[in-house]
């Protein structure tokens, strides 16, 4: 079957490995969240602009775990017992108590540092790969129509990297076509302004499509209080639903059930707010057993992080006092490996297809 899966789909399998790795640092889960999401992004992405851009995530993951170890080194706190870089110390009065600029950076808190960078880092990736897989103009197509104004911000943001890649990659092939040389560090002031001038230029066409289309307009609402308070009520308990599930010595029905009940309020508000604004679509995404399956994946990946998280959370974390090996959880990498079914179980993109054909008949 060729076709694009449904970006509300891709959204929920990122958006549950984002969070499955913002509960542990231990680098073989690391390691097996973002072979996941490299996997999946390069069997499923297609020649669009978002999908060349996930390379730009990548790149800012490497930056962050890089800012990280040196901000480690420069004012971070020293602490292990095998030293890495000796440093000089300046001490700093007694009011900056905890503050420490310079020392010595032992092995076990510069590990400990780049784990933390590299889960952000992966989290930022898996985001990245939402938007390589999805395109965010579709995902706007399918946001609830009580959320249309944020929804339409969030599109014009999240759109900003694939456009950035696109126009720098329509400069230099101008750049190409008129003999100029190839782009260096010498040459990065004469593509500045172009590529600028063309991402404001393709934003600008974008608002003033989104306003032609009734985008930011809203009728007068005859329900807003009852929308606010099941909305409200709904965020109060899915937080509290949320924290009962990451604390451990919290009672069992503050957990999962106050979440249940917060998410069906927040639908219920969704619901009340969508009924006064009117939205037509054209054209409806298919939604079929491949979106239940990723997204299934996707949750099974998050569960089998919450379960580990109540019965063994010494293994989602790295040893570092003193300095171990990070264990091997069974249940976790399994569910990651349930995660990656997306990358040979779903639809293949059109453009994929398309790219596809001209080499097989070629060879």
């Amino acid at each position: 079957m060729i076709r694009h899966l449904h970006p509300a789909a891709w959204w929920l399998w990122a958006l549950a490995l984002a969070a499955g790795a913002s509960m542990t640092t231990n680098p073989v889960l690391l390691a097996a969240h973002v072979g996941v999401l490299v996997a999946v992004v390069l069997a499923r992405r297609d020649g669009s602009p978002w999908g060349r851009a996930f390379r730009l995530y990548a790149v800012l993951g490497v930056v962050i775990v890089l800012v990280r170890l040196v901000l480690h080194a420069l004012v971070g706190l020293k602490f292990g017992d095998i030293p890495l870089l000796p440093l000089p110390e300046a001490h700093l009065p007694s009011w900056a108590a905890g503050i420490q600029l310079g020392g010595t950076v032992y092995l076990e808190g510069a590990l400990g540092a780049g784990l933390e960078g590299a889960r952000l880092a992966t989290m930022i990736l898996a985001i990245g790969a939402a938007n390589a897989l999805a395109s965010p103009k579709r995902l706007l197509k399918v946001f609830p129509a009580a959320l249309h104004e944020i929804g339409a911000a969030l599109v014009v943001a999240v759109t900003v990297a694939p456009q950035l890649a696109g126009s720098v990659q329509r400069v230099a092939r101008a750049r190409q076509l008129r003999g100029e040389p190839a782009l260096r560090l010498k040459g990065f002031r004469s593509i500045v302004m172009p590529v600028l001038q063309d991402t404001l230029d393709r934003s600008l066409a974008l608002a003033a499509a989104m306003d032609g289309r009734g985008y930011g307009r809203r009728p007068e609402s005859t329900n807003g209080r009852a929308t606010g308070a099941l909305t409200l009520l709904g965020l109060l308990g899915s937080c509290v639903g949320i924290y009962g599930l990451l604390d451990t010595t919290s009672p069992a029905a503050l957990g999962l059930p106050t979440l249940v009940v917060g998410l069906l309020l927040c639908v219920a508000g969704l619901w009340s707010g969508g009924r006064s604004v009117p939205r037509t679509i054209y054209r409806r995404d298919p939604w079929g057993a491949p979106e239940w399956l990723t997204i299934a994946c996707g949750a099974a990946a998050l569960v089998a992080m919450l379960v580990t998280v109540r019965r063994d959370p010494a293994a989602l974390g790295m040893p570092l006092a003193p300095l171990g090996l990070p264990a091997l959880p069974v249940l976790p990498l399994a569910g990651l490996a349930l995660a990656a079914v997306p990358a040979v179980a779903t639809p293949v993109p059109p453009l994929v297809s398309a790219r596809r054909a001209p080499r097989e008949v070629a060879a």
